[in-house]
């Protein structure tokens, strides 16, 4: 099957403008591939970020990760963590394999695999890199008052109105 298709925008640039601070990671470059580990084939492990600088309104944090690149309108929801406490500023690698890993009132909302934790990259084979977004939003409620049962779009749709500044780190991969 021949995949080719037009590159996706970057998903954020199509939203309203925010400030940005610092996202960091021991485990991801920008630009760079993502290690096998943070793949579907090599075992789904959630990279370590860490960030800072964002702003003195934040009350929570909403963590994620996007493929803005699947072969699918709607792009592909690998990882949504919800109502991360303001005073947690890191995620160790590992802590998107469940809710149990996750500090506070922190919770995973389904992936678009279907499962409530982090999805390792997970490109059709033979395709082009794919990027993977990690995103986290800092928001100015302590709770965007969700159901872990809502979809990761409303998630974001909910977002939306209360982020006060995102920061990003893009890796990409490509399966042979």
């Amino acid at each position: 099957m021949d995949l080719s298709r037009p590159v996706a925008p970057v998903p954020y640039s199509l939203l309203p403008a925010v400030p940005s601070f610092t996202l960091t990671s021991d485990d991801l470059t920008e630009g760079a591939p993502l290690g096998a580990e943070f793949s579907a084939e090599g075992g789904s492990t959630s990279p370590h970020l860490a960030w800072s600088g964002f702003p003195d309104t934040t009350q929570s944090f909403l963590v994620s990760m996007f493929d803005p690149d699947a072969p699918v309108p709607s792009g592909w929801w690998h990882w949504n963590v919800v109502d991360v406490p303001l005073e947690v500023t890191e995620l160790e690698q590992g802590d998107g394999s469940s809710d149990l890993m996750l500090p506070g009132a922190a919770f995973h909302v389904r992936n678009d695999g279907g499962e409530f934790d982090y999805l390792g990259a997970a490109p059709p084979k033979g395709d082009r890199p794919h990027r993977y977004v990690f995103a986290v939003h800092a928001l100015d409620v302590d709770s965007l008052d969700l159901d872990p049962e809502v979809s990761p779009a409303v998630v974001h749709f909910t977002a939306v109105f209360h982020t006060v500044a995102r920061a990003t780190l893009t890796a990409t991969f490509q399966l042979g």
